[in-house]
């Protein structure tokens, strides 16, 4: 039986369309299939560790036939996080994706730098944003509300969390995106040479219209 697409909470079941979800949209929000040798490092970075350490900040877009199309993730507190993701994430894919010798030499090389750097996420700068994010929907899914819906939910089960604001670092050429976030109350933090990311920011109150 086929119903309207909606936001619900993530399920174990829905671990292959995360991945798949994360693959697609991973290359400035395209496929990064034709970038890499292997872009199961996104899912293995940017996804699945939210939903092994903090699955109950984990939410998707259920295209009403019970299959994953979007999905939102985070953590309530980065520092924390980023403490989990080394001591218990990454020994567990270490193994498929060693720390490769610096500087890197390929795309896939530079991705697995980040595996291997969990503490990138701490920055400074962010503090009063002790929460963060990754958002992605499937092309076809996009401009249509959902996105909106999803990251209502994530705010609002931050909020009820006692957690006061929320960050995320985008790649700052994805103008879409960049756009998206505008849309939805996300500023500019100001942080010290990020590199090819933007830094953006809002707080998890004042919901009103989102």
């Amino acid at each position: 039986m086929t119903s309207s697409p909606a936001v619900r909470p993530y399920r174990s079941k829905d671990r292959a369309a995360l991945e798949d979800i994360c693959v697609r949209t991973a290359h400035n929000g395209g496929d990064s299939r034709p970038h890499y040798e292997d872009p199961g490092i996104f899912p293995t970075t940017f996804a699945v560790p939210y939903v092994e350490l903090e699955p109950e900040l984990a939410f998707v877009l259920d295209d009403g036939r019970g299959e994953a199309v979007g999905y939102i993730l985070g953590t309530a507190d980065t520092v924390r996080f980023a403490a989990a993701f080394r001591d218990r994430w990454l020994p567990l894919v270490a193994d498929r994706y060693p720390r490769p010798p610096e500087p890197a030499s390929t795309p896939d090389e530079a991705m697995m730098l980040l595996l291997h750097r969990p503490e990138r996420m701490v920055v400074p700068e962010v503090a009063a944003y002790p929460a963060h994010l990754h958002i992605d929907l499937l092309p076809e899914w996009q401009g249509r509300g959902h996105g909106r819906a999803l990251m209502r939910t994530l705010l609002l089960a931050l909020r009820d969390r006692g957690v006061p604001a929320v960050h995320l670092a985008m790649v700052t050429s994805n103008r879409p995106a960049r756009a998206f976030y505008d849309r939805l109350g996300f500023h500019e933090i100001d942080v010290p040479d990020p590199g090819p990311v933007t830094y953006l920011g809002r707080a998890t109150g004042q919901l009103d219209g989102l």
